[in-house]
């Protein structure tokens, strides 16, 4: 029988009931994939989870990307308090531009450290590699499992809690799959029935959502994959709560090619060089996106006049905002210490690249799909169990998808 201590971290207080806690995180899943899926019936779990839990939609922290999102679902805190920004920033201290893929940029401390002091024993299983750092913060010191599908046969005892994945849950799969985010779920059914977790939060990943739109028969297969290890959870008797990172659009033009702006180019062509565009999108899955999303931070030339920058760029075409730093870290709830001067987000179906010889279009040749403005910001909000009075009227509120730990373990049960 899990442990039904409290504990608290960032300011939250969890009281999970004595009954196995997952959290799912379906990468890029835009609440249309579920229709999709649910209308031709293909999601049967999910369907009497919203008939019989509660379904409804979240908003997500800025930018919607998968590192800032990720880590504000695993510390309960927006980006201004836990620290990541982006997937890849520009250092001011140190003038290098670096990923933000490792718990020593992360400012607030992970729940699962907590649960774990708290009795409960906590695995977190990410598709991929790149957020096995900032989920195993605090947490393999003390016991507990984190490993990522990508990596699933390097994990060992020492630094990843476990040490037979393969043995557990099957061969590792090839991380540009649907299969890489259907193996976190089942390492997670894998390991709730095995007696080694009973507080489990499941990262996918969104190569599915970049390559198809939700009608395309593909992904409708994948989402129906992902309702079985669902429904599997839910009958090893887990209370699940299952939310998303960021949705997913198509950034291209009517003739099929990315619709890109190319802000250094353009700003460089207007005002001169030295502008340093940084795309915050940027991380090792070049597949998935080819590093352009609809989001972007530029650190000006000294001496520039700022103002007279932001007003050129509001006027594009395309873009649909543009805030200096203090401003978009209010309005975005993001460190100021680790932005530019100007911060840009734009339409629907654009993104935001650097220059057209930044980017190799070579890997995105199927079309793009990609995220990380405001319409990425709404995403699922889902949870095995109807919600008790207090948590039934926030979630319908101005919920975060970082809320999600505190209502499922607080809200799916008479306090």
């Amino acid at each position: 029988m899990p442990n039904a201590v409290s504990f608290s971290v960032n300011g939250r207080t969890y009281s999970p009931p004595a009954r196995p806690i997952v959290v799912i995180c379906l990468d890029g899943s835009a609440d249309e994939y579920l229709d999709v899926a649910l209308a031709q019936g293909r999601m049967p779990h999910l369907a009497q989870l919203s008939l019989q839990g509660w379904r409804g939609f979240a908003r997500a922290a800025m930018p919607t990307f998968t590192n800032v999102n990720n880590s504000s679902i695993v510390t309960g805190v927006p980006p201004s308090v836990h620290g990541i920004g982006g997937n890849f920033f520009f250092d001011n201290i140190t003038g290098q531009e670096v990923m933000m893929n490792s718990a020593q940029y992360l400012r607030a401390e992970t729940i699962f450290r907590h649960a774990q002091l708290a009795g409960r024993k906590v695995a977190v299983v990410t598709a991929k590699e790149k957020l096995r750092d900032i989920f195993a913060s605090g947490l393999i010191s003390e016991g507990g499992i984190a490993f990522s599908t990508e990596k699933a046969r390097s994990a060992v005892m020492e630094t990843h809690g476990i040490a037979d994945v393969e043995a557990l849950c099957g061969p590792q799969p090839e991380i540009y799959s649907g299969e890489a985010s259907v193996y976190v779920l089942r390492a997670g059914a894998a390991l709730l029935a095995a007696g080694r977790a009973d507080f489990l939060y499941l990262s996918t990943t969104d190569y599915m959502q970049h390559k198809h739109t939700p009608q395309e028969p593909e992904v409708v297969d994948f989402y129906a994959a992902i309702d079985e290890e669902i429904g599997k959870l839910i009958a090893l008797g887990a209370i699940v709560g299952v939310t998303a990172d960021h949705g997913m659009n198509d950034k291209q033009t009517a003739e099929g090619t990315p619709n890109v702006i190319y802000l250094e180019t353009e700003l460089e062509a207007a005002f001169g060089p030295g502008f340093r565009v940084i795309l915050p999108i940027t991380d090792p899955y070049v597949v998935h996106h080819g590093a352009l999303g609809s989001f972007a931070q530029i650190h000006v030339p000294e001496g520039a006049d700022v103002a007279a920058i932001q007003h050129w760029l509001a006027l594009r075409k395309g873009i649909t905002e543009c805030h200096d730093r203090s401003t978009a870290a209010r309005l975005m709830e993001l460190p100021e210490d680790r932005m530019g001067d100007l911060v840009v987000a734009s339409g629907r179906d654009v993104v935001l690249g650097r220059s057209p010889d930044w980017h190799d279009l070579k890997a995105i040749e199927g079309g793009l799909r990609s995220h990380g403005g405001r319409y990425e910001e709404m995403v699922p909000l889902l949870f095995s169990e109807p919600l008790n009075a207090t948590y039934s009227g926030r979630a319908r509120a101005d919920v975060r998808n970082f809320d999600i730990f505190e209502i499922t373990c607080n809200g799916t049960h008479t306090a």
